[in-house]
């Protein structure tokens, strides 16, 4: 996948006066300039307000290392607890594991710029965040719907589960969440980079897709349909199938008699239906919204929360909502705890 990126790397300097130094208004006088080629790219990021770009590193990187450790976690006791070998936890060990791609493909960067004064990124950087970012996240719309589709045979078809949610179809589903995703970000990156920009000053602070195509010369037709169709492909259909599939879970829980029964069903739903709450809605609010003049701004601020809090809330919840993942934690724990008291001894 990179070697078909950096098969669009265009590496020629138009101008020899285009220094890192420039500052940003000046980097604005650029953009009427008719250059449609750029080996390299300025992030306006939060620049129009210093003062808060200090407050938004310490957030963004505490954000970004919660993200980091919680993620990881959850892949380390899904790998190792015998009792998290079902369907269910290796969804949830893709899901940790886009989180970090997802999250490492823009924080760094925007923790760099946040700090620097020369918030500059070169195209090959710009191409492969763009790809990563959008193929994590469009993986994670069709993860999201496979894990609804897995809680619905759970608790609807509980008799069944085993045969219908064996290994090898629970591996099929997560391979093509990951190809659909993977592939469609392909797509949208490939003619996006083929676009000839006037201008090479992003405002924002990551190569997001919508951003950049704000740079383009001409209107394209192609790319705004392609964009339109995986837009609806990824985003209002699979959110249709997760509420298709919770309908039927939410009939099914209501004939449940018992009231520790009922409690059990809402327990192992409600986790996932609060992460599809918060991706789903971060993500129609950023690219399903109409246009308006302050439209840029919130997207940044939606971008940041959608990229950031996102990921590190999916296994706080996961963990404050589920047992046997509270359980595994302790058991890891525990041995951690005794391995380091037996090596102090």
């Amino acid at each position: 996948m990179n070697i078909t990126l950096y098969s669009f790397l265009y590496v020629l300097r138009l101008n020899e006066g285009n220094s890192t130094g420039r500052n940003i208004d000046e980097r604005k006088k650029m953009q009427g300039e008719n250059f449609t080629i750029w080996s390299i790219f300025f992030l306006e990021g939060f620049s129009q307000y210093p003062g808060l770009e200090v407050v938004l590193f310490v957030f963004s990187l505490v954000m970004y290392l919660t993200t980091l450790l919680g993620n990881s976690t959850l892949i380390l006791i899904t790998i190792l607890d015998s009792r998290l070998k079902t369907p269910m936890y290796l969804f949830l060990g893709n899901l940790s594991f886009m989180d970090i791609c997802y999250t490492s493909a823009s924080v760094p960067t925007l923790l760099v710029n946040l700090l620097s004064s020369q918030k500059t990124i070169i195209f090959s950087g710009c191409a492969v965040q763009m790809y990563l970012s959008l193929a994590m996240g469009s993986t994670e719309c069709v993860l999201l719907a496979v894990m609804a589709y897995d809680r619905y045979v759970a608790i609807c078809n509980p008799l069944r589960y085993s045969i219908i949610m064996n290994r090898c179809v629970c591996a099929r589903m997560a391979t093509v969440s990951w190809v659909t995703g993977c592939l469609t970000a392909l797509l949208e990156t490939s003619f996006a980079l083929q676009i000839p920009l006037c201008g090479n000053l992003i405002d924002h602070f990551t190569c997001e897709i919508l951003a950049v195509l704000k740079l383009a010369c001409t209107s394209s037709l192609l790319m705004n349909t392609i964009m339109l169709v995986v837009s609806i492909l990824l985003l209002p259909i699979p959110m249709l199938l997760v509420c298709i599939s919770y309908i039927f879970i939410l009939s099914t829980i209501l004939r449940i008699t018992s009231a520790e029964g009922r409690n059990k069903a809402f327990s192992t739903c409600g986790a996932h239906l609060t992460v599809v709450i918060l991706y789903y809605g971060a993500a129609l609010s950023m690219y399903l919204k109409p246009s308006s003049s302050n439209a840029q701004k919130i997207d940044k601020i939606i971008s940041l929360l959608y990229g950031v809090l996102t990921p590190m809330l999916n296994p706080i919840i996961y963990s404050l909502r589920n047992k046997e993942v509270k359980d595994a934690m302790k058991k890891l724990l525990g041995k951690i705890t005794l391995h380091q008291t037996h090596e102090h001894l």
